[in-house]
């Protein structure tokens, strides 16, 4: 049987090339959700957050070790993203919707923007508007959604299984 050891901290994996995968967040009602959100990007090598509305980034929460991320604050995500999608990016929505796709089925493209909505009402009508694709989690109980900061968590992994390397 094999011994484990804790290794704490361990060295990142180095990717092979820059992530062109971007968070665009919805204006939210807690910042706790945001620098969550800012955490777990770091982690998963993205290096841009755009936030709409009062952000605050707690940087308690957020500590991103030795990898710094952009932040962008707007105070609405709808003219970002339509220049955003002028330069290539796929605009993919995680929400529930008539139409949305299980996010295990999705194949996303490598250049995505990941808009996430607001903990309550989820993404606007202006924003769902603009968006090529929407994905949502499967549910299996209540309440009928996760956090913002647990359901982004499960998205950018879900990318990041797609594309290991960057």
């Amino acid at each position: 049987m094999p011994e484990f050891v804790q290794i704490r901290h361990k060295t990142a994996i180095q990717l092979e090339q820059a992530r062109e995968l971007l968070v665009a967040c919805e204006p939210m009602r807690s910042n706790v959700n945001v620098s969550s959100i800012l955490r777990t990007a770091s982690c998963l090598g993205v290096r841009k957050v755009i936030a709409a509305g009062q952000t605050k980034v707690i940087q308690k929460i957020a500590r991103d070790g030795e990898h710094e991320i952009e932040v962008k604050v707007h105070r609405t995500l709808a003219p970002v993203l339509k220049k955003l999608k002028v330069d290539g990016y796929r605009l993919v929505g995680l929400e529930q919707t008539n139409d949305s796709s299980c996010i295990f089925d999705y194949a996303f493209a490598r250049r995505t923007v990941l808009v996430v909505g607001n903990e309550r009402k989820g993404i606007d009508e202006e924003t769902l508007a603009l968006l090529d694709d929407v994905v949502e989690i499967p549910i299996y109980g209540l309440p009928y959604s996760l956090n913002a900061a647990t359901a982004t968590a499960m998205a950018l992994y879900e990318y990041c299984r797609q594309f290991p390397r960057g």
